[in-house]
């Protein structure tokens, strides 16, 4: 087994990672199947910061004979046993697993427990529908963070190179073999760093933005009638490395740099507010809304009926912003079992900067479930 180890720059922003970059180790594994019951492991990479400046130093453990991973099983956990946190792409998935299953088959009593973990490919899922790529490898993330390979090799291509690095006998060619299999792992685990960006989003869904302005528009709809609708501008207080936009017709926002901007369609329309205490109020047919008992004596008793919980409202037109849960108060509804919440946009609400953002928090929670 041979250690490789190096150093290099690579700027880093730690403002919105959730976790100590000193306190962390990256890794990455490389085998020669899926299966760690009939696959072989040959190499770990690991990288770790020095400083908070962009240095960073790596080891590589690589596997010169197939009977050498217990040995670096061995010398990878010896290596990371003082870090605190240990990040990874899809660990949770695959390495981690992968390494506990041939620990038990050499009896080694090595584990994770000790580590705080972080998974970039699991944090990167939360906004696949935003980066609108084509699927979630490591590659193809990083190409969307604007970092591209030089790789030669696929992941097949590189299990027949250490095959072939087994059973090379002339040294200077084993040496080739192990540097295109070391230089793609290299690749991984330098390529983490860069992902770290995708906590730049995370740290703004979170609710890291400053309210700045906001504008209704009027608009022509496709049936041909005049709309609303409603642009709310906030700063982020950390830019995001790359623009991500999604929604549907009804909401929408943009994140681009520190500028988020999030756009609802305004309901204008006449909707009804529905009294929780319906037994103490009357519905009047005649004129389509309740009122209160004790002020009934004023009508005429074939003119009213007991109200239900379903014709126990009054109503009122305006402007309204939808919510799918009680975020603002006093809500309305357009029938008594709709799903669909309603608050007036009102100067009252226009003017708080507090419920815009607590609003703007709860639109963006209704995008990521769509």
């Amino acid at each position: 087994m041979k250690q490789f180890k190096g150093r290099f720059q690579s700027k880093v922003s730690v403002e919105t990672i959730p976790f100590s970059l000193l306190e962390t180790v990256f890794f990455d594994i490389e085998t020669t199947g899926f299966a760690a019951k009939n696959s072989k492991l040959y190499l770990i990479g690991i990288v770790y910061a020095t400083d908070l400046n962009g240095n960073f130093e790596y080891v590589q453990f690589f596997a010169e004979k197939e009977e050498e991973e217990a040995l670096l099983l061995f010398h990878f956990f010896d290596t990371v046993k003082n870090f605190k946190n240990i990040a990874h792409f899809n660990g949770n998935g695959f390495d981690i697993p992968y390494i506990l299953t041939k620990c038990q088959s050499y009896n080694m009593l090595f584990n994770f427990d000790c580590f705080t973990g972080y998974d970039l490919y699991r944090e990167a899922q939360k906004y696949k529908t935003y980066f609108k790529t084509q699927n979630l490898k490591q590659k193809t993330l990083e190409e969307f963070f604007g970092i591209f390979r030089e790789e030669k090799y696929s992941g097949r291509e590189l299990i027949n190179l250490y095959y072939e690095f087994l059973e090379e006998q002339t040294e200077s060619k084993k040496e080739k073999l192990a540097a295109l299999l070391l230089l793609h792992n290299l690749q991984d685990i330098r390529g983490m760093l860069s992902l770290l960006g995708i906590y730049s989003y995370s740290h703004a869904f979170e609710g890291n933005f400053i309210f700045d302005s906001y504008v209704m528009n009027e608009f022509k709809g496709y049936d041909h009638h005049i709309k609303k609708e409603l642009f709310m501008n906030f700063t982020l207080i950390h830019s995001v490395p790359v623009k991500i936009s999604g929604g549907n017709d009804v909401f929408y926002f943009c994140m681009n740099g520190k500028s988020f901007k999030i756009r609802v369609l305004v309901r204008t329309d006449e909707l009804k507010f529905f009294y929780p205490d319906f037994k103490n109020y009357y519905y009047l047919p005649k004129e389509d809304f309740a009122i209160h008992k004790s002020v009934s004596f004023y009508v005429d008793k074939d003119y009213r009926t007991q109200a239900k919980a379903a014709t126990c409202y009054s109503k009122k037109s305006g402007c309204f912003l939808p919510e799918y849960e009680e975020i603002i108060c006093p809500y309305f509804k357009a029938e008594y079992n709709d799903k669909i919440l309603y608050f007036e946009a009102d100067p009252e609400f226009l003017s708080d900067e507090k419920r815009l953002k607590d609003y703007a928090l709860h639109v963006l929670g209704l995008i990521k479930k769509m």
